[in-house]
């Protein structure tokens, strides 16, 4: 488990000022981290260290209980100065939304208990060669040893108590390969999603898909560094392989109940990356202006004596920056949005409007149409403004020492996380069409 002692962070306000002040740390390093790809490791820990990255875990557990608007804001600061930084992160927050709203009692207090010591969770999810990218095939199955064992001690002891007990104490594996899991190479606990190989029903549980939270460090998981993509070069997130690595019940989650229901689970996870693209935006548009102010030449027939004194230069700047407050406003709003529908009251009036089997769009439709016009916004911001950098700083902009290329690269590979172009249309069939989002894990 990853060795440091965290601070505890009780409120927003000191969230954001941890956030700001480590911001300005990393901002030091991020170009040349970028540039000989030297991952992270110390400033993850500094991360951990701070407190930040325990904000989300519930009151009851000991933690801030921060709500989603507050860990954007948190996000969006450390992705001004460090997008890497910022992004690796992502799935640790969203895996500890997951255990909030399907885990148990049990796994909450165990995980979230971690994580306010300083552990790190991270993703392995995505995967190559199905049809499409929600094709799963890592497979959770049972351990052939415990089948053989409930299989030898079922001949002796057949009362209700005693096989649910055997169900609860039942190993299990999992086995497959999974790519571009960010954070992997810093992370002390991997969420791992499997899919339930079951035919003969013998596991106990439901099928489905589930998440099983595995140590880094347990035998059978190999992490793998071999991330080569063309920006956001230091998230870690190589590929990881999974040779029947043994798991017990209680690392089992369930995506269901999260996933299948609108809980507001894509919106934040969402609401995250939209924080990271808007981030970027601020930190390319910073850049930009430090760079004119001090580097750039006017164009002679502006007539000035300094390039930040050119009319067509700072009208560049004006719309310049009204995307990047329009990325960073509606990324505001969204948030609002998706603490509206994770609040306690939304999920009573979720079950009492399923009940009523209301037609209304409820609190986690909103907050998911809120994020994908927030995720819209910023990531035509981050891509406008990273790219705009060499327009408005001129020829000399473009030299390799300068560096100014990082902030595209990044912006280009993050927004590539999931096509905006399916956010139009979830919204566009809202306004005309009255229908919600559909209820998956990106939207």
């Amino acid at each position: 488990m990853t060795v440091v002692t965290a601070e505890r962070i009780t409120t927003a306000d000191q969230a954001v000022r941890i956030a700001t002040e480590l911001a300005e740390v990393f901002a030091a390093g991020a170009v040349e981290r970028d540039h000989s790809r030297r991952l992270p490791h110390e400033e993850l820990d500094q991360l951990s260290a701070s407190g930040l990255l325990a904000i989300t875990v519930p009151a009851e557990f000991g933690g801030a209980d921060l709500p989603p608007s507050v860990v954007a804001e948190v996000v969006r600061i450390l992705a001004a100065a460090d997008p890497n930084i910022a992004q690796v992160p992502h799935s640790h927050f969203v895996y500890l939304n997951l255990l909030r709203l399907a885990g148990t009692r049990a796994q909450r207090s165990d995980y979230f208990g971690k994580v306010l010591a300083g552990a790190r969770i991270a993703n392995a999810q995505s995967e190559r060669g199905g049809a499409t990218v929600a094709d799963i095939s890592t497979v959770l199955r049972l351990d052939h040893d415990t089948t053989v064992a409930d299989a030898e001690s079922s001949q002796d002891d057949v009362t209700g108590d005693a096989v649910s007990a055997r169900i609860e104490d039942r190993r299990f594996v999992v086995e497959g390969t999974k790519y571009y899991c960010t954070g992997s190479l810093f992370a002390d606990v991997l969420a791992v999603l499997a899919r339930l190989d079951d035919p003969h029903g013998l596991s106990g549980l439901t099928p489905g898909e589930y998440v099983a939270f595995v140590p880094a460090l347990e035998p059978g998981v190999r992490i793998i560094d071999d991330w080569d993509a063309l920006g956001q070069r230091t998230t870690g997130s190589g590929t990881v392989e999974f040779a029947a690595v043994k798991v017990g019940r209680e690392q089992l989650v369930s995506r269901a109940s999260a996933v299948n229901a609108p809980t507001g689970y894509g919106a934040f996870a969402q609401l995250l990356h939209a924080a990271i693209d808007a981030g970027i935006a601020r930190g390319a548009l910073a850049a930009a202006a430090e760079f004119v102010r001090t580097r750039s030449r006017p164009w002679f027939e502006a007539e000035v004596a300094h390039a930040a004194d050119d009319p067509l230069v700072v009208q560049r700047f004006g719309e310049l920056a009204v995307a990047v407050a329009a990325a960073e406003s509606t990324l505001s709003v969204a948030g609002a949005a998706v603490d509206a529908a994770v609040r306690p009251t939304a999920v009573a009036d979720r079950a009492v409007a399923q009940e009523g089997h209301s037609d209304a769009p409820g609190d986690g439709a909103q907050a998911s149409i809120a994020v994908a016009t927030a995720k819209i916004l910023a990531d035509r911001a981050a891509n406008e403004v990273s790219a705009a950098i060499f327009e408005v700083g001129g020829t000399r902009s473009a030299a390799a020492e300068h560096r100014l290329d990082h902030f595209w690269r990044n912006a280009r590979t993050h927004t590539l996380h999931d096509p905006v172009r399916w956010k139009y249309q979830h919204i566009g069939r809202g306004v005309l069409h009255n229908r919600p989002p559909p209820l998956h894990g990106v939207i």
